[in-house]
């Protein structure tokens, strides 16, 4: 197995973020080779208890660091962090950075090249900038709930936070577009990003800002899920006419008639949608996989991640390791990123990090003393 792909090797990033949208950004960095210190309170990331599968897939690759920022001894332990740093993360209310000293002007004396990145429910600005909110508000409030994503269902929220990652996503492409910028001048950039923003980004490009657009305009009856027999769900990818081709010759009993046509299809959907889904039911997944295959007709069984782990497809691609998927990535015939850690204790290298900034063992056990630093 040859090395894998480590572009951002000797990129260093303090995520002062939680829960979910700055990890997931700084996960996929650090799969990428950039080191990654976890700055968390003493208690730890309330992510830990939360959704602790989530943390563990989005903390892995990352040291931690326990440290009380509403201490004022912290500031000293922050500065050494950011003179070393490339890139900053914060995930808090705006004016929370501000009032715990780590927000962008601050930091900014330490490093006058910091890329500092705010990632925030609505943005640092605008009469929604206080607002509390999760990923079901920001999706809610964008418009991504307002459309169904199958033929015969009514809207529903997805089992993914579409804001929360799509806004960690935007959040490391926007920190690797900084970084490029400042390589050609030299200077620091402040990024402010809106989840919610995020999550209006990828429906507006899906739906239109066009209030009037037609709510099935994305679907299609005959690119949906359906029940089996054996009561599993298949995925049918029939848009184009020659996958539809295929389908009908799999069913010659039916009158399809009055749906020769992709108008048509959609015309009639509604009744399409209760043949097909008829018809599925007549035989067991494995059965019509075999089936739809064999006449070329896109087709998937409705799995889990950790089902889909198992899957040939991924093992060829090597697309998992030491239980974590990573980034989905080949570059010049090697697999882009690795697993070189797994998820950290909170604080599990805070006295390895101090050393590392110039702290001495007398240091470190005052700081200790005084609450200010946990190791685990």
């Amino acid at each position: 197995m040859s090395d894998p792909w480590l572009p951002l090797a000797g990129v260093r990033l303090v995520d002062f973020s939680m829960f979910v949208p700055g990890p997931f950004a700084s996960a996929m960095l650090a799969d990428l080779g950039a080191e990654v210190i976890k700055v968390e309170p003493p208690r730890g990331d309330p992510g830990r208890a939360y959704v602790p599968v989530q943390f563990a897939t989005e903390n892995r690759n990352k040291r931690s660091l326990a440290l009380d920022l509403k201490n004022p001894s912290s500031r000293k332990i922050v500065a050494g962090l950011v003179k070393q740093a490339d890139i900053v993360l914060e995930g808090f209310r705006p004016g929370v950075a501000k009032r715990l000293g780590i927000d962008y002007e601050a930091l900014k004396k330490h490093n006058p090249q910091l890329i500092y990145c705010s990632i925030s429910g609505y943005g640092q600005t605008g009469p929604w900038r206080s607002r509390p909110g999760h990923d079901v508000n920001y999706v809610a409030a964008a418009g991504a709930l307002a459309f169904p994503g199958q033929w015969l269902k009514p809207p529903t929220r997805s089992s993914l936070p579409v804001a929360d990652m799509g806004g960690g996503a935007f959040a490391a492409i926007a920190v690797l577009a900084a970084l490029h910028a400042r390589s050609t001048c030299a200077k620091s950039a402040y990024l402010d990003l809106s989840l919610f923003e995020s999550a209006f980004f990828w429906a507006a490009q899906r739906h239109s800002v066009d209030v009037n657009v037609d709510p099935r305009a994305h679907i299609f009856p005959v690119n949906d899920v359906f029940e089996t027999a054996d009561g599993k769900r298949l995925t049918l990818g029939i848009l184009e006419e020659h996958f539809w081709q295929g389908f009908v010759r799999l069913a010659p009993a039916l009158d399809l008639k009055e749906f020769s046509t992709d108008a048509a299809r959609r015309e009639n959907g509604d009744a399409l949608s209760r043949m097909i889904a008829d018809v599925m039911r007549q035989r067991t997944a494995a059965e019509w996989i075999e089936l739809l295959e064999r006449n070329d007709v896109p087709v998937d069984l409705c799995v889990t991640p950790g089902e889909a782990a198992q899957h040939p497809q991924l093992v060829e691609r090597q697309a998992v390791e030491r239980g974590f998927a990573k980034f989905p990535l080949w570059a010049n015939g090697r697999r882009a990123g690795c697993i070189r850690a797994g998820v950290p204790g909170c604080g599990e290298h805070s006295r390895e990090i101090l050393v590392e900034l110039g702290f001495d063992d007398a240091d470190i056990a005052d700081l200790v003393k005084d609450g200010v630093l946990v190791q685990s």
